[in-house]
């Protein structure tokens, strides 16, 4: 079985010396947030990790969920572990200390995610879930709501889900069929069925406050008439004590491929009371707060479970002996030399080291523009952050899970057969890790909001909070002596990234389905270019550290030859994205469907 050791050394040359965390102070709310605090609060994370919830994972899988009379059952050992988790604080690390939180950055909570996803990604769904409707009440509910249910969601004590899909609509919304019926005290009568609800159902807190999009008697057709209303389990008596049941129930749990621990469930809401979030026929923008949150998390999702496959690579890989090195023994002690010496092997590790190191990267980056947005005092520096998270929320989801799956896989293929066997621990990072590129919004739907929406918003300003930083490096390091191997390679990407932009923009408008056919493409080029650029960015501060003889343990150095790896053999493919995307969209939108 794999065991999993938090990569701490890595977590914070990302936030210190790749993304000046030791600058969070200067923020408003963040000035006690140091490394003195920052630090013991990694360590601590690791610690739980590593010791509390990684021994979980596999029995969690192995066991997985039961719905007995009526209330869903966690696995052996989740129910300790959340109370040892909620009473350390964990749920509400990164939660408004109006309500009991923590208030650390994003950026470090960034990290404690990963964390939890590496070591059991089914637990970390469900207060991963909380989090997100905490985010949605926090930002559209009354002071009342909030006052209400906050305090409890934020301890843990309460949990939260979010309840969209229901079972003849997932994507298009605007087909919900929940009523939500007003009644005389400002309250709502919800009625209705929820699909695929993750943590719909638990034993491991006393309430669960659902958001629940519906739609009242008299609201307008489509998207437009669909209102956010929250939907406790249990009703909340003025007193914040625990009432009645509130005619929400669970109906089946889902029997799934991977998360197994993680209870998805069919949800029933009959004549159950709930309050309305936001605005009336407004409910999308609570929801997309929620969403929002989620798509970034669930691209962390990605990165923990490559970085979980890696670490059990490696492992096998220094231990399993077969074969002899093909330019002569390496380990002429033993009876093979161990598989870490084949080339096919080397370069499965090193494309999983790379896109994990990079994706960490480009994660933090992301988390410490949010930081900025939710916390600088400029408003013109506000407002910049937001553009640069809006453009890459749909990015981060669907390059991070998609290139997490990819390394999940390429962990399993090392073991060979061994990998594929369940008792080495493997394959269920396979299986965790597929779910990702599904929910929270299809990977082709990142792709379609990335052209459709993110491109195109204010006249392309989006994709200026990117393009310039990464202009302004290769201008200033291209032709440098030292700088230019690696930033050459990106210039290159770069190019094709321009242009298929412009081949993007122009095509949109007059023939939107030749823009979509590369829309997968397109997001794939520009989340390779951003890697890049990371790899460079981290270049930057690892070429004098090792030029200067301060790197005795050799980790600087392992960042320039991973950087070189990446920009040798993996920034190529946007030459094929690129080819792809120009190529347009005919071979497959002129495929007689009858065909099919």
């Amino acid at each position: 079985m794999p065991s999993y050791q938090a990569p701490l050394r890595d977590m914070r040359f990302v936030l210190y010396e790749l993304h000046d965390g030791d600058g969070l102070t200067a923020l408003p709310g963040f000035e006690e947030f140091g490394r003195d605090l920052i630090d013991p609060v990694l360590d601590e994370a690791a610690k739980v990790c590593g010791e509390v919830l990684a021994p979980l994972n596999r029995t969690g899988d192995e066991e997985g969920c039961h719905l007995e009379n009526g209330v869903v059952r966690t696995p052996t050992g989740f129910k300790d572990a959340y109370t040892l988790f909620r009473e350390g604080g964990w749920t509400g690390i990164a939660c408004d200390p109006e309500f009991g939180g923590q208030g650390l950055p994003k950026s470090v909570n960034t990290l404690v995610e990963e964390m939890i996803c590496s070591s059991n990604l089914s637990f970390g769904m469900y207060p991963g879930l909380s989090h997100g409707a905490y985010m949605a009440i926090h930002a559209h509910g009354t002071e009342e709501l909030k006052a209400r249910y906050l305090p409890n969601m934020v301890s843990g004590e309460w949990a939260g889900t979010m309840c969209l899909t229901e079972p003849h609509c997932g994507t298009d919304l605007g087909l919900c069929r929940t009523k939500a019926v007003p009644q005389a005290d400002g309250s709502y009568k919800v009625t209705g069925t929820k699909i695929f609800i993750s943590a719909g159902d638990q034993d491991l807190t006393d309430n669960i406050i659902h958001l629940v999009l519906a739609r009242t008697p008299d609201a307008p057709k489509g998207i437009k008439g669909i209102s956010l209303f929250l939907v406790p389990k249990v009703l909340v008596n003025e007193d914040g004590s625990l009432g009645g049941s509130n005619g929400v129930s669970c109906g089946s749990i889902e029997h799934k491929m991977g998360i197994k621990a993680s209870a998805t469930c069919v949800m029933n809401f009959d004549d159950s009371t709930g309050w309305l979030v936001g605005e009336l026929n407004k409910g999308m923008r609570g929801m997309f707060t929620m969403m929002n949150t989620e798509r970034l998390a669930v691209g962390i999702q990605g990165l923990g479970l490559a970085e979980a496959s890696y670490q059990g690579a490696v492992a096998y890989a220094r231990e399993r002996l077969q074969g002899r090195a093909l330019s002569g023994t390496k380990h002429p002690d033993k009876p093979a030399d161990p598989i870490i010496v084949h080339p096919d092997i080397r370069r499965m590790l090193l494309t999983m080291r790379a896109t994990i190191e990079g994706c960490r990267a480009l994660g933090v980056w992301v988390a410490r523009a949010l930081d900025v947005e939710h916390q600088s005092a400029d408003p013109e520096v506000r407002g910049e952050a937001e553009e640069l998270v809006a453009l890459m929320t749909p990015v981060v989801k669907a390059l991070f899970t998609d290139m997490g799956f990819e390394a999940a896989n390429m962990g399993m293929q090392v073991l060979g057969g061994h990998g594929f066997i369940r008792d080495n621990g493997m394959e269920q990072f396979v299986r965790d890790a597929r779910i990702a590129q599904i929910y929270e919004g299809t990977n082709g739907i990142q792709a379609l909001d990335l052209i459709g929406r993110k491109l195109p918003a204010h006249a392309g300003r989006y994709l200026r909070r990117f393009f310039h930083p990464v202009a302004d490096l290769i201008a200033a390091k291209v032709e440098d002596e030292k700088l230019g191997l690696y930033v050459q390679p990106l210039a290159k990407a770069f190019v094709r990234l321009q242009q298929a932009t412009g081949q993007i923009a122009r095509v949109g408008l007059s023939k939107p389905e030749e823009a979509a056919a590369g829309a997968t493409d397109y997001l794939r080029l520009l989340g390779l270019v951003a890697l890049g650029y990371m790899w460079v960015k981290m270049v930057q501060v690892a070429l004098p550290k090792v030029e200067a003889g301060e790197d005795p343990d050799g980790f600087y150095r392992a960042k320039l030859v991973t950087a070189r790896f990446f920009l040798d053999r993996m920034l190529p493919d946007t030459g094929a994205r690129f080819s792809a995307i120009m190529a347009g969209g005919a071979s497959m939108m002129e495929f007689a469907e009858e065909s099919f």
